[in-house]
């Protein structure tokens, strides 16, 4: 058998590697070894194949179900904060199933009634912000994520309750991002060091306490049902598989937590990102605030969705540095040829959405950010993935996409704001996710006038 390339280091320098600068090792093994190579990221499983050519992207995601299949060993790793029933970490039938009860909130109509909810809740959180101080633009954008999380998908809205579990959803978010938190995923016997041990069970009381909120939510929601309610909770509850069963109560605690952990933190960093790129860059500015003029006072949701520089600033956004590093791991059920090497059966593969996203034979100059290149080309699914795919594509992406044009464009064309950071902001892992390596602070100047308006600037 033709031996895959790969480092030659002891698996726990690889791991710690991965662990503490992911991006800056793959792109080194992309440098070394080319368009495929492996990692020893786990001492009882083999090493692990990384791809990113858009060929080998191809196979992996269109071969679902057929030459490959989710691996639920290493899908597992998400259990102690999704559950054993979430979509994420469930394979086979399973998984199809549950995806396909989660799917239908998600499309049509009931998305664009979250429109007004969104812009809302973004409103009142950036009127928050006082006028002429820095703020760190993730807290805030964590807060409105969350918040929306909070009434579109859990809907819960105000009192002691919402507050208790927002509360805990938040630090439990916050704890999970941290690199500890990570290391715990390959090291295991790290819960088992004092000091280390404590902070482990105190993050396992907190996700306690939080399923017992949300449980009795469920449980309130059963006992008064009201089937005109428009949130996720409500359209989950009413789902039926192929067999006419509704979900059980743990199927809609992990779902839950599967949509708050997959769809909070992640929209909040990109939402971010886009912030600092549209203040950093003069240029890219001038032609969003251009096009958003365009659309007079109170644009319909559906026109914001489809403007072609606002989708294009998204687009590089989440091209530049994505959020997910990689999509999620393929298992080979029977042997198949990838970029020339027989790959054995047990074979597990991951594609790199952040190394693919660095091509410079698909994006030239790719460490540059230029929202033009989504206007005068149409890349192909195996080249820009921000959200994954194949089987495994986000449910949630139709909803982050809206989510993400609806808040930028609000804030812009409400609010005059600056960039305050005068050093550059890299990605860096966070969690099983990235995000930036400090605050990207912003300022508040003033109220915005759309140039078309030719008044005086109002103040706040």
């Amino acid at each position: 058998m033709q031996l895959l390339p790969g480092p030659k280091v002891s698996a726990t320098i690889q791991v710690l590697n991965w662990i503490f600068r992911p991006m800056s090792y793959l792109t080194e093994c992309a440098k070394t070894y080319g368009d495929l190579f492996t990692l020893k990221l786990e001492s009882n499983l083999p090493p692990i194949l990384f791809v990113h050519s858009p060929e080998a992207i191809q196979q992996i995601l269109s071969n679902d179900h057929k030459d490959l299949e989710a691996p639920g060993e290493l899908n597992s790793i998400f259990e102690y904060l999704l559950g054993k029933n979430s979509v994420i970490t469930l394979s086979g039938k399973e998984h199809q199933r549950q995806r396909q009860l989660i799917m239908p909130p998600f499309h049509g109509e009931r998305m664009r009634s979250y429109a007004e909810l969104i812009e809302n809740i973004t409103i009142k959180t950036i009127n928050k912000q006082p006028k002429n101080q820095p703020f760190n633009i993730r807290n805030v954008s964590q807060e409105i994520t969350l918040q929306i999380m909070m009434e579109a998908v859990f809907g819960i809205y105000e009192g002691e309750q919402a507050e208790n579990l927002r509360h805990l959803l938040c630090e439990i978010i916050e704890q999970s991002s941290v690199p500890w938190r990570v290391a715990f995923l390959y090291f295991p016997k790290l819960k088992e060091v004092i000091g280390i041990s404590e902070l482990w069970k105190q993050q396992i009381k907190k996700q306690e306490k939080a399923d017992q909120l949300i449980y009795q939510e469920i449980q309130q929601r059963r006992e008064n049902f009201d089937p005109q309610r428009t949130d996720i909770l409500t359209l989950l509850m009413s789902s039926r598989d192929e067999n006419g069963e509704p979900m059980t109560d743990e199927e809609l605690r992990d779902e839950l937590m599967t949509l708050l952990f997959a769809g909070h933190e992640t929209t909040a960093t990109a939402i971010s990102w886009a912030f600092y790129w549209i203040h950093k860059l003069p240029d890219v500015r001038e032609k969003l605030l251009t096009e958003l003029d365009s659309l007079g006072e109170n644009p319909d949701s559906n026109t914001i969705f489809k403007l072609p520089y606002l989708t294009a600033v998204c687009n590089e956004t989440l091209r530049i540095y994505p959020i997910a590093m990689l999509t999620f791991p393929r298992k080979v059920k029977t042997p198949i040829s990838l970029c020339g090497y027989q790959l054995e059966a047990g074979t597990i593969i991951m594609g790199s959405i952040y190394l693919t996203h660095q091509r410079e034979d698909i994006y030239p100059q790719p460490e540059k950010f230029n929202p033009e290149r989504f206007l005068e080309k149409q890349f192909s699914p195996y080249e820009f993935l921000p959200f994954g795919g194949g089987a495994r594509r986000c449910i949630g992406l139709a909803f982050a996409q809206m989510e993400m044009k609806l808040i930028l464009a609000k804030v812009l064309k409400t609010w005059s704001m600056k960039l305050v950071n005068t050093d550059e902001i890299k990605p860096q892992r966070r969690g099983l996710v990235t995000g930036p390596n400090g605050p990207i602070n912003l300022e508040i100047q003033n109220l915005r006038q759309p140039k078309s308006a030719n008044l005086e600037t109002a103040t706040v």
